[in-house]
């Protein structure tokens, strides 16, 4: 240091330094502080100017600022050098060419249909470390040149592989089906040395990089090479050694080997230099889980046949029978099953790892990701139903006719919030019918009102395991946020509480209209629902019969009055309930001026059968006028009003059976004369066929018209009482339940089609699917504190709504797969639509359009720290009692299970006393009431598996909880199923957890590779759920 006359009395060496500048307008001083711990330095400028420019300049003369700066700049010198050599060999070749060059015709990569493009695995040899002791904790950036565009792209990264020269990567890199990958793309692999894993600067998404980002602080450049795609796939050995240079291209640094990877061969190698876990581990209890065969990016999975002829018969025993291998079965290639999946399933995202087996072989995993259109169509289907539906009631509620005052200012008002209702969820179609770009809904925008009902961050979850001596096996896990009404929020709690609240209100308002039962009021919805699909049915098979009876065809006629006997019979039992005379009481009671004419003596139904038998002829039956104004009401004329469509029925019967029985007789008698005369006889008895039955026919319409109008007014009149009961909370509540089972269903739609797709071979699944029905198991990780205790309040009654849906495969008729919604609140159909060569192989059964019946269970076991709070201050009731309600519903679907199946059907049905063994244990586990007790999780997912079921994991956005528990259970099953090396049990979950598709799904979330957790926090999560270090920290989710 000196002054601007003197010699240099001082010299400062700014290595590992920071300057500290004071912000006062007055001070001129600045301090240098030193990690090395010598003594701080103060210097003092002339004025404030020269103050802070002194401060940037020693600053920038920090030799750590300038490494980073000099490093930078490397790397841009080396891809601008990359950029001007495909730009000079444009200037070297003829114009033909040169045009050539700018309508590119490049070569693609022959890949099996649907199987990623390209996947290669890595490992380096000799490493040259900066300083000799140096240990090495190193990965690689994978970056793709594309022909055309010649722009760098960053495109992955493998593991951290810590203190070696010698780094095998677990992780490899694979490309999907639809990236523009050619023989001509260039691939850059570069080396880095991590210092701070906690600094988070692996970078690993896919970003359209040519430009820049900030400077590393926590890594530094060892080397790079490249290599093109087609020197690999035409390499000999399809594998390639390169050697890793410096920037400047002058020093080598070491090797890399790239080995291209096919899901179908084995690797041999060594595995005596992988690092491995250091640590005890405590190993999770999982038992064997069920796979799924066949499905979306690995519909054909091709085995090695000398690899299959080692299998010992001992193995083959010992193999779990759960585990079936992932072949496509006969008759049924993968390209049939794209297109149906195609529909359903969108952005694929594909890793690759390999993992050593505990017998030293590798074994290969393909992680796959991929969100879902279903997450819009669902909705966006039930939406319009509800409008439909919502349409109709307003337009009962105006058909019910004169009502006193009272009731007819509640019913305007009914209306009016109806409408006011009706016009939200049209105006929410319409906004979702301007959604275009992804199909799933980020974790950012669970609070938006106009995608509330659409689920939150839906995808799909699957492994493919192939390993060298088990066969090929996929785990599908349908992840998703928990179905809650965000936008609405939970001040008040969640459905749960809010139902039970809102009955116990509306029992205390009888003053002002009538109580109903929500059993009466769903009886009500129920006989409405029946008369609009069984009216036009009638209507129709009696115009059938009509002209049946004109042709005089008696096949025909017979065949019509069937259909028509069946659906009047329907019809007629709907009407079988006390609601219905109840209502038309009360209505009429609500009319201007009534007058009862004496009580009500209830008839029983053999009475009313009776009734139907001894009456057999249109004129003893007497037609009744429309319910009475202002005149006597009899109490027993909805019983002879109902009772005449059973009657005029039994008229049509015996009218036909008498034509029938005449036409036989006549046919013997006129075959044995003239032929001729016959068929005249023959033409002239049509004509009065159909003049006999005509009259009957329409009576039978007239009485059947007459019980709907009394049937809809009086129901009508009961679904008034529960809307004027509870205004506007009534609708409020129908609104949230609407949205939160709008969600859950889009995610059992989904579901349900990935699991008949990857079972289409497994007769065995199929008999159970229409035998017994199909579980769901929801796996939920919310706290019962604060707001996530309202959500999963939502959660539970809307997954508890899915009980009432039923689903149903049809054959598809067209390009278009995606599933049909039908039905009404509390009693949807979905249509499932497979093409013609997938249909063939269902059962008769489910072939004829049986309806197949859904068993949702959910189990919830809070693992943050807000549960932590729970469990100290607050209350865990609402965890315990959903455990337990659904522990119960669990059993119930096993021992129908075990009722209905045959004992030889299922292969694994010997592990009988197992699954009897796991449900005892799962009781034990509810009831003991430990805090966090994950091992409820993990049982029930293990029984849901054994039992063929879907699994769901849920937690508030299916981001970051979500993606500690899908990685903890896939590696598990790496573990147990398929003998992972005990030593890699962790290091294969960090793999998972830093480099994996649920760190993809954090990026497509929140545009950060970021886990949404800090420190704090997980210190209070169970050991396991913890994402490795650098991985996590401040995220806005």
């Amino acid at each position: 240091m000196k002054n601007k006359s003197s010699e240099a009395s001082e010299v400062v060496i700014l290595e590992r330094c920071w300057v500290v500048e004071f912000r006062s307008k007055t001070d001129v001083s600045i301090i240098l502080k030193f990690q090395s711990g010598e003594p701080d330095l103060y210097l003092e400028a002339a004025s404030k100017p020269d103050c802070e420019a002194w401060a940037v300049a020693l600053g920038e003369a920090n030799s750590e600022g300038l490494r980073n700066k000099i490093q930078q700049l490397q790397r841009l010198i080396m891809e601008i050098k990359e950029e001007r050599a495909a730009d000079e060999a444009r200037q070297f070749l003829p114009s033909s060419q040169v045009d050539s060059l700018r309508e590119p015709q490049f070569t693609s990569i022959q890949r099996i249909a649907n199987e990623p493009k390209l996947e290669f695995s890595l490992a380096c040899k000799g490493l040259v470390a900066a300083t000799r002791d140096r240990k090495l904790n190193t990965f690689i950036q994978v970056s793709v040149v594309h022909p055309a565009e010649h722009i760098l792209t960053r495109y992955s990264s493998t593991e951290i592989v810590e203190g070696t020269r010698d780094p095998l990567f677990l992780t490899g890199v694979t490309f999907p089906p639809e990236y523009p990958i050619y023989e001509e793309t260039k691939i850059k692999l570069t080396v880095y040395d991590v210092k701070d894993k906690s600094q988070g600067t692996v970078r690993t998404s896919v970003l359209p990089d040519h430009k820049e980002p900030r400077a590393d602080v926590g890594r530094s450049f060892l080397g790079y090479t490249t290599f093109t795609v087609g020197d690999l796939v035409k390499s000999k050995e399809q594998q390639l050694t390169l050697t890793l240079r410096t920037s400047d291209g002058g020093k080598t640094v070491g090797t890399i080997e790239v080995n291209l990877v096919k899901m179908g061969e084995f690797e041999d190698g060594e595995m005596g230099h992988i690092t491995t876990d250091a640590q005890d581990q405590k190993f999770l209890c999982f038992l064997p889980l069920k796979s799924c065969s066949c499905g979306f990016l690995s519909a054909t999975c091709a085995h090695n046949t000398e690899n299959l002829e080692r299998m010992t018969d001992r193995r083959a025993k010992e193999e779990c029978a759960l585990v079936h291998e992932c072949t496509a079965p006969e008759g049924l290639s993968g390209k049939d099953n794209l297109p149906s999946l195609n529909a359903v399933l969108k952005n694929p995202i594909c890793k690759l790892y390999r993992f050593p087996t505990s017998d030293n072989k590798w074994m290969r995993i393909r992680e796959q990701m991929a969100e879902t259109t279903l997450s819009f169509h669902v909705p966006k289907e039930l939406i319009n139903l509800h409008i439909k539906e919502d349409m109709r009631r307003n337009q009962e509620l105006k058909d019910l006719g004169e009502l006193a005052p009272h009731w007819d200012n509640m019913r305007k008002s009914v209306i009016a919030h109806c409408d006011q209702m009706l016009s939200m969820y049209q105006d929410t179609l319409a906004e979702l019918g301007k959604h275009t770009g992804s199909s799933f809904k980020s974790s950012c925008s669970k609070g938006e009102k106009t995608l509330e009902f659409i689920p939150i961050n839906l995808h799909l979850q699957r492994m493919h395991v192939h390993s060298p001596r088990l066969k090929d096996a996929l785990y599908d896990v349908i992840t998703v946020g928990a179905p809650a009404a965000h936008f609405q929020g939970f001040k008040n709690g969640g459905l749960r509480k809010l139902l039970s609240k809102f009955e116990a209100e509306r029992r205390n308002t009888g003053y002002q209209c009538i109580y109903y039962s929500p059993e009466n009021t769903a009886k009500a919805k129920e006989v409405l629902s029946n008369i609009n699909h069984l009216q036009p049915l009638i209507s129709s098979h009696a115009d059938l019969l009509l002209n049946s009876a004109s042709q005089h065809s008696p096949d025909s006629l017979k065949n019509s009055l069937k259909m028509l006997s069946e659906k009047t019979e329907l019809f007629v039992h709907a009407f079988k309930d006390q609601l219905v005379r109840s209502a038309l009481l009360a209505l009429y009671t609500a009319r201007p001026g009534c007058v009862l004419k004496k009580p009500a003596v209830p008839r029983n139904s053999a009475e009313e059968g009776d009734d139907l038998k001894h009456q057999d002829h249109p004129s003893q039956i007497k037609r009744q006028d429309s319910i009475p104004h202002h005149s006597e009401y009899d109490e027993e004329e909805w019983d002879r009003v109902w009772a005449n469509v059973g009657k005029s029925l039994n008229c049509v019967i015996a009218m036909v059976d008498r034509l029938l029985e005449k036409d036989n007789s006549s046919k013997i008698k006129e075959g044995e004369s003239d032929p001729s005369a016959a068929d005249c006889k023959v033409l002239h008895a049509g004509g009065d066929w159909y003049e006999q039955l005509y009259p009957l026919v329409i009576t039978l319409k007239d009485c059947m018209g007459e019980v709907v109008t009394r049937a809809k007014q009086s129901m009508a009149f009961v679904l008034l009482q529960e809307l004027a009961c509870g205004l506007p909370q009534c609708l409020m509540l129908t609104l949230r339940r609407d949205i939160v089972f709008s969600q859950a269903l889009a995610g059992l739609v989904c579901g349900f089609i990935i699991k008949l797709h990857t079972s289409l071979h497994d007769q065995g699944f199929l008999q159970q699917l229409h035998t017994v029905g199909l579980l769901v198991q929801y796996e939920g990780l919310l706290s019962t504190y604060s707001e996530e205790a309202g959500m999963l309040e939502d959660m539970a009654v809307g997954i508890s709504d899915l009980q009432k849906v039923m689903f149903k495969v049809i054959e598809a008729k067209s390009e278009d797969f995606l599933p049909i919604i039908t039905g009404r609140r509390e009693h949807y159909v979905i249509e499932v639509q497979l093409p013609a060569k997938m249909f063939e192989l269902l059962p008769q059964e489910i072939k004829e359009g049986k309806l197949l019946r859904m068993y949702p269970v959910l189990f919830n076991v809070g693992i943050n720290e807000q549960q932590t709070l729970a469990e100290r201050f607050g209350d865990t009731t609402l965890q315990e009692n959903i455990n337990q309600e659904n522990l119960e519903l669990l059993k119930e679907y096993y021992n129908l299970f075990t009722e209905k199946m045959p004992p030889d059907c299922l292969p694994h049905f010997q592990e009988q006393n197992d699954l009897k063994g796991l449900l005892e244990n799962l009781h034990q586990n509810i009831q003991a009431k430990r805090r966090k007790n994950v091992e409820i999780m993990w049982l029930a997912a293990t029984i849901c598996r054994k039992l063929n079921g879907v699994r769901f994991t849920c937690c508030k956005s299916a981001k970051d909880r979500t993606s500690m528990s899908v990685t903890l259970e896939q590696c598990s099953i790496l573990r147990d199923e398929h003998q992972l090396h005990k030593d890699f049990f962790i290091r294969a979950l960090d793999c998972m957890r830093r480099e994996g598709c649920r760190i993809e799904n954090v990026l497509k979330n929140v545009k950060c590779r970021k886990y949404a957790f800090n420190m704090i926090q997980l210190m209070a999560f169970p050991k396991y759920y913890r994402p490795p270090e650098g991985t996590y920290g401040k995220a806005d989710t």
